[in-house]
């Protein structure tokens, strides 16, 4: 991959990332104080994870489809959590259920992460 392409798909992550960023501001439903401590540690988790992502494309970490790819991971994540606190109540089970996609998206990213950006799979 020449250098001119590769900027142009660092430069392509960024936007849509700061495109995520900016959407998930904007798009923070109401809740009521019972959930929001629960909202708050998700929400904060999931802003933990898109700033790692960011930073490992801006890096060079992460490929432009790796880097689609979580960022994808993260959308479904951040749609369940909707779903979950639209009623206003967050139930444990639905807590457990948050934590265990967080946990798998928080696995990918590392994962990805530990990978130099292009190369094969570990086995």
């Amino acid at each position: 991959m020449t250098l001119n392409t590769r900027l142009k798909s660092v430069c392509a992550v960024l936007m849509l990332a700061a495109a995520a960023a900016t959407q998930a501001q904007t798009a923070v439903p109401s809740v009521p104080a019972a959930s929001a401590t629960a909202g708050g540690k998700l929400d904060n988790r999931q802003a933990r994870q898109q700033d790692r992502i960011a930073a490992g494309a801006a890096s060079g970490q992460l490929t432009a489809k790796e880097t689609q790819r979580l960022e994808k991971e993260q959308a479904r994540v951040d749609k369940k959590q909707e779903k979950v606190m639209a009623d206003g109540q967050v139930t444990n089970e639905e807590r457990k259920q948050m934590r265990k996609a967080q946990r798998a998206a928080n696995h990918d990213i590392s994962r990805k992460l530990e990978n130099k950006a292009g190369d094969a799979p570990k086995p």
